[in-house]
Formats: structure tokens, sequence, C-alpha cells
């Protein structure tokens, strides 16, 4: 199975339309996952032209959208669960945030976003996974996503490129 793993799209503020590294990936996805600040219903609907959609809310996402997919969820695929939260808050820092969320889950691995930093880690045993941003990448040198591919056992990899185009 390939999930396309996704965060802070901010569209159309940041792109009017979904990247054509991103858009190579998704032709042939099984799933796709959001992490928050979709920014408006339009990046659901035109994400759904490729696979099933699912994901939560962050903190620049309209009450529409806060009411379809809410803030925090922990979805199984296969064997695996992956729990969903965007990371935005007041204490510590996203990824403590987002290992907060699910303290009391078991998860194999947490997609958050928020800070629009692409990280892979392992924490007590759970993977952390931000993608990063496929639109705004701030101070980043890159635009990303990630791939998560599951089988008997489960793979996620970054997926970096230049230009929104």
């Amino acid at each position: 199975m390939k999930i396309i793993a996704l965060s802070d799209t901010h569209m159309p503020r940041m792109a009017k339309s979904l990247p054509g590294r991103l858009v190579e990936e998704l032709k042939d996805a099984d799933y796709i996952l959001h992490a928050g600040d979709w920014q408006t219903m339009d990046v659901y609907e035109e994400l759904k032209k490729f696979a099933p959609v699912d994901g939560v809310c962050g903190n620049v996402d309209s009450g529409e959208l806060v009411g379809k997919f809410g803030l925090q969820k922990v979805r199984t695929f296969e064997d695996f669960r992956i729990g969903i939260v965007h990371g935005h808050g007041k204490k510590g820092t996203t990824e403590q945030r987002a290992l907060a969320a699910f303290a009391d889950e078991e998860v194999d691995l947490i997609l958050f976003g928020h800070s629009h930093i692409p990280l892979l880690k392992e924490v007590n045993g759970i993977l952390l996974l931000n993608p990063g941003s496929p639109t705004d990448k701030r101070r980043q040198e890159h635009y990303s996503f990630a791939i998560i591919r599951l089988g008997s056992e489960m793979a996620v990899e970054h997926v970096f490129y230049s230009s929104k185009l």
C-alpha cells in the first residue's frame, strides 16, 4: 500500500495548484493523509481525484474543514496504526505536542505538520513524521512530502524538490 503524507499546503495562498512532483506520486497512491493547514476545501476536492483522502485540521483551517476532519485521529491501514495531528499549540515544541497527543494511544507512526520542517525519526519505538510542505518551504531548502509504504513492514521516505511547478 502506498500512502502519500502531506501537510501545510496553504492553498491557494501559497500555490494555485498541486505541484507537479506531488501529482506524479499521487497518480498511483492508494491513500492520501493530510496533517492540516489545508486552507480551503478545494485542496481536499483536488486530492480526492487521485485516491481516498483523510486528515486533520490545523490552526488556519476553516470551521467547515474542522467539521469534516477534526483535529486529531488514529487511522489503521493493514496492521499499522497512524496517529495524525497538526501539532499547533502553546506548550513545548511541535514535535513534543505531536508525541503528547498520542501518549495514551498505541501507534506505529505519528504524522504531524505545522513547522514546515521535514522530520523522520524514531522515539520510543514510534516513528515521527513531518512531511514538510509541498507548497510553502519557508526557510527549508526544498519543498517536500512523504511516502509511506506498507507491506509486511513500514517504510517511509521524504520526497524533496526545488520547484512548485
